[in-house]
């Protein structure tokens, strides 16, 4: 039998907070939790489309907008305090937000910005709602990875690109990479430590969002526009790109650590399974380095320890 969302069990009295819920993958992810009875939190960085997203997901259940910039530490940490004000428990975190292949850019903090936003600001949001997270039973964490990781690599000597060449899709590649070693970082650390919270990741495999168009938008490149247009009509639809995700958050038999996307072919497409990660990204010494790193670029004390 293969997972759809009807298999999602029932989410009433579970509170869930997804980033970049404004559109695409995160937007589905928010209206199915919903639809299914959790309390979704909607983090989201454009107040005008977040309050549109919410209006969207509210037809479907219980939704609150906060907003997060998660190329800016403060406002990592000023949607932090405002979600601790809000609810007392967090049953699911979706690190789904990010930026694909943009031209060169820098976050408010001064960091390579897909590095910045993909993986700095979701690290620096899961460590500090982590006091959430481990008094809620069964807690889980979602980070959201991309096929584009298999070709990634970390230079920690240089990982904001300020001596090397920059590469719009080597920053990218580079960013899903360091997603899928800090959620298995993050497991193990929360397994020694004994708490309750279970970290994964998935992937949507091609999937048609926004993503695509934004990139070709930003590097204002006619040929980008064309090719993510042909990119399109090959892709699978955002119902079936958020699935992998849905079952990360939801489904009983995850296991922490695990990676999960698509089982069709390459994993393009296809309904939620185990899927394989690169070699790079079953690093256990590059992941906890790239921990300590990530706790002294963003000032971010690190939870669990």
């Amino acid at each position: 039998m293969k997972w759809t969302e009807r298999d999602i069990p029932d989410q009433t009295g579970r509170t869930a907070l997804v980033t970049g819920a404004n559109s695409g993958l995160g937007l589905r992810t928010a209206e199915v939790l919903a639809a299914r009875g959790a309390r979704v939190l909607l983090a989201c960085r454009s107040p005008e489309r977040g309050r549109a997203a919410l209006d969207r997901v509210r037809t479907a259940g219980a939704a609150d907008l906060v907003p997060l910039d998660l190329a800016d530490l403060k406002s990592v940490a000023d949607a932090v305090a405002e979600v601790r004000d809000r609810v007392d428990r967090l049953d699911v975190l979706v690190n789904n937000a990010g930026v694909m292949a943009v031209p060169p850019g820098r976050t408010a903090d001064g960091f390579e910005r897909q590095f910045g936003t993909n993986h700095l600001g979701h690290a620096a949001l899961t460590w500090q709602l982590m006091p959430l997270l481990r008094t809620t039973p069964g807690a889980r964490v979602v980070t959201v990875s991309s096929l584009a990781h298999r070709s990634g690599a970390i230079d920690f000597a240089d990982p904001n690109f300020e001596a090397r060449r920059y590469s719009a899709w080597g920053a990218y590649s580079q960013s899903k990479l360091a997603n899928l070693l800090f959620a298995g970082e993050l497991d193990r650390r929360c397994r020694a430590a004994g708490l309750d919270v279970t970290s994964v990741a998935a992937h949507p495999g091609l999937t048609s969002t926004e993503l695509s168009a934004t990139m070709a938008r930003e590097q204002r490149n006619p040929l980008l526009a064309i090719g993510a247009k042909i990119t399109d009509v090959f892709s699978q639809g955002v119902a079936r790109g958020a699935l992998p995700q849905l079952y990360a958050a939801t489904a009983a038999e995850v296991e922490g650590g695990g990676y999960y996307g698509p089982d069709g072919f390459r994993g393009l497409a296809g309904h939620p399974a185990p899927a394989t990660s690169a070699p790079a990204a079953r690093d256990e010494r590059a992941a906890a380095r790239l921990w300590a790193l990530t706790a002294e670029l963003t000032g971010v004390a690190p939870d669990p320890s």
